[in-house]
């Protein structure tokens, strides 16, 4: 395949924005003929019309679409590019860039990282959340360092990606003093109807905590599914229910969401896993991050 021409990327990535040949040529200081030469260069090669005409203007095609979601991507890349460039040499701040899956505690989280931030040099921790998948993608476009989530890096596919196993942390199920008093006598037999939130069935803890659920017997009375696990203690602190957490950062969750451990689930734990892209130098914030961890593996399927 003939290796894309970033030029004709360019011309096509501003008409997309710009909205139509013309202002993109006044904008680029180019003649209209040469954008439109450039342009249908590019579809020539991709095989696919990546604009509509509509009316005067054009708009993006469905492949125009897909097209303008990596063009964007690799743009801002060269902007970071060049920022990273220009501050080399003048700045020795190390900076790390971590994804964070929306479903892991945010409280785990802040104890993992803190590692980082208690590094002798200095360091600007960047920290960006999202789901799973779009953290991947970025870590892919190496615009993350590392993500940190709950499951390793799937089968299959073409990127070199390296697992970290962090820790399994045991969990329990939280509540307001409340609902602790209602509750917590004869767990877990007092989870019968007892109001509960829990993470949406994206996050491997969910399975594990309806399997604990079914063991034990008791079917309580699910009031919120969240895919934000923010969002879910929120809800906790405010008292519509009872909700999961580790059971290690208990005296965190005492002291920022103002809930007590209502009783342990048996066999259930947050799993917590660190991936990055498979480097020969690898970062050291990173290698802080992952350290005393034995459990690294290569992602299988690469």
């Amino acid at each position: 395949m003939t290796p894309l021409n970033f030029k004709h990327l360019h011309y096509f990535w501003v008409v997309a924005h710009e909205g139509s040949i013309t202002r993109a040529a006044e904008r680029l200081g180019v003649a209209v003929q040469t954008i439109s030469g450039q342009l249908s260069l590019l579809e020539r090669q991709l095989g696919k019309a990546l604009f509509n005409s509509q009316g005067r203007g054009l708009v993006l095609s469905e492949a125009g679409r897909a097209a303008l979601g990596y063009a964007d991507r690799i743009f801002q890349l060269g902007d970071a590019l060049v920022d990273a460039v220009q501050s080399s040499g003048s700045d020795t701040t190390l900076r790390l860039r971590a994804g964070i899956s929306d479903g892991i505690p945010k409280l785990l989280a802040y104890r993992l990282l803190s590692k980082v931030t208690a590094m002798s040099s200095d360091v600007r921790l960047i920290c960006d959340e999202d789901e799973f998948e779009a953290l991947l993608a970025d870590l892919a476009l190496h615009r993350l360092d590392v993500v940190l989530t709950d499951r390793p890096a799937p089968l299959g596919g073409n990127l070199k990606l390296f697992n970290r196993h962090l820790g399994a942390y045991a969990t329990g199920l939280f509540g307001t003093s409340l609902l602790a008093e209602r509750y917590a006598g004869t767990f877990p037999h007092s989870l019968n109807g007892a109001p509960l939130l829990l993470p949406t069935r994206h996050n491997a803890l969910r399975n594990h905590i309806e399997r604990w659920l079914e063991g034990v017997g008791v079917k309580p009375n699910i009031v919120g599914e969240f895919e934000d696990s923010a969002l879910m203690t929120t809800f906790g602190r405010g008292g519509l229910g009872l909700f999961p957490a580790p059971l290690a950062l208990a005296d965190q969750v005492a002291t920022q969401l103002d809930a007590l451990p209502i009783g342990a689930m048996d066999g259930v734990s947050e799993q917590i896993y660190a991936i990055s892209n498979e480097r020969r130098i690898r970062h050291p914030a990173i290698e802080i991050l992952c350290a005393d961890n034995t459990g690294a593996t290569l992602a299988p399927g690469v």
